[in-house]
C-alpha cells in the first residue's frame, strides 16, 4: 500500500499544480486573492480525505485512483467523463478569464459563500466515502460488493454526485465569477447522464439494487430528483 499512497501524493501534487496554471495563466496575474484562497481549501479538503483514506481504508483509496474516460469500461461512460473532465478544467479557467476581463462584479460575501460551498461538498464526498467503501472511480462492481442504504444513501441515491456539485458550484463563486456558474450547467447535465447510465448498469449486475431504486425515491435531490 506504499505504493498506492506515493501515488496518491503525486496525483494530488499533479493536481494542485494542474489547478494553480489554470487559475493564475488565464488571469495572467497571481495578485488574485480569491484564486489563493479557492486553491488552498480546494487542496485542503483533498488533502485531508486523501490521507484519511490512507490511514482507515487504503483499499478504498486505490479504488477511486482508477479514474477517467481511459479507465471506464462502458463507451457512453468515456465520453461522459471525458466532456466532464473538459468542464471541470473550464470551471476553472473561465472564472479567471472573468477576472483578468472584469466580466462580472461580486461582493466578497458571496465569494465568501463559494469556500464555504466547497468545504460543505467535500465534507459530504467524505461521509459518502465513509458510508460506502465501493465508491470506485469507474462504474463497476467488486466481486463482495454490496447495496449500501445507510447514511447518505438513505436520502439519495447518488449523494457523492451531490457533494461534487455543491463542491463545484461553490467554484466560481469563490472566484468572484458569475459566468462561471453557466458551467455547472453543463457539469449538471454530464453527471446525470452518468448517474442515469450506472443506474442501469448496476440493475444489471449488483444484486439488489432495483430493490434500492424501489425504496430510495431521489436520485440526486433531496424532495426534487
Amino acid at each position: 500500500m506504499k505504493e498506492v499512497n506515493r501515488n496518491a501524493l503525486a496525483g494530488l501534487l499533479r493536481l494542485v499544480l494542474l489547478l494553480a496554471i489554470l487559475l493564475f495563466v488565464p488571469a495572467w496575474t497571481l495578485q488574485y486573492w480569491q484564486a489563493w484562497l479557492c486553491l488552498l481549501v480546494f487542496f485542503t479538503s483533498v488533502a485531508v480525505i486523501t490521507a484519511y483514506l490512507m490511514q482507515a481504508n487504503p483499499a478504498l483509496l486505490e479504488r477511486r485512483m482508477k479514474a477517467g474516460a481511459q479507465a471506464e469500461t462502458e463507451k457512453s461512460q468515456k465520453v461522459i467523463q471525458a466532456i466532464a473532465a473538459v468542464v471541470f478544467g473550464a470551471i476553472f479557467v473561465v472564472p479567471s478569464l472573468d477576472h483578468r476581463l472584469g466580466w462580472s462584479t461580486m461582493s466578497v460575501g458571496f465569494e465568501l459563500v463559494g469556500d464555504a460551498m466547497i468545504l460543505i461538498g467535500f465534507s459530504f464526498v467524505l461521509w459518502v466515502f465513509k458510508a460506502n467503501s465501493f465508491t470506485s472511480g469507474i462504474i463497476e462492481v467488486a466481486t463482495d460488493q454490496k447495496v449500501i442504504t445507510s447514511g447518505p444513501y438513505a436520502l439519495v441515491r447518488h449523494p457523492m454526485y451531490l457533494g461534487s456539485l455543491v463542491m463545484l458550484a461553490g467554484i466560481p463563486l469563490s472566484l468572484g465569477s458569475w459566468w462561471g456558474l453557466i458551467l455547472i450547467g453543463l457539469m449538471t447535465g454530464a453527471i446525470v447522464w452518468r448517474l442515469l447510465e450506472e443506474e442501469k448498469f448496476l440493475t444489471r449486475n449488483l444484486r439488489g439494487y432495483e430493490e434500492y431504486l424501489g425504496r430510495v425515491r431521489y436520485r440526486l435531490a433531496p424532495l426534487v430528483w
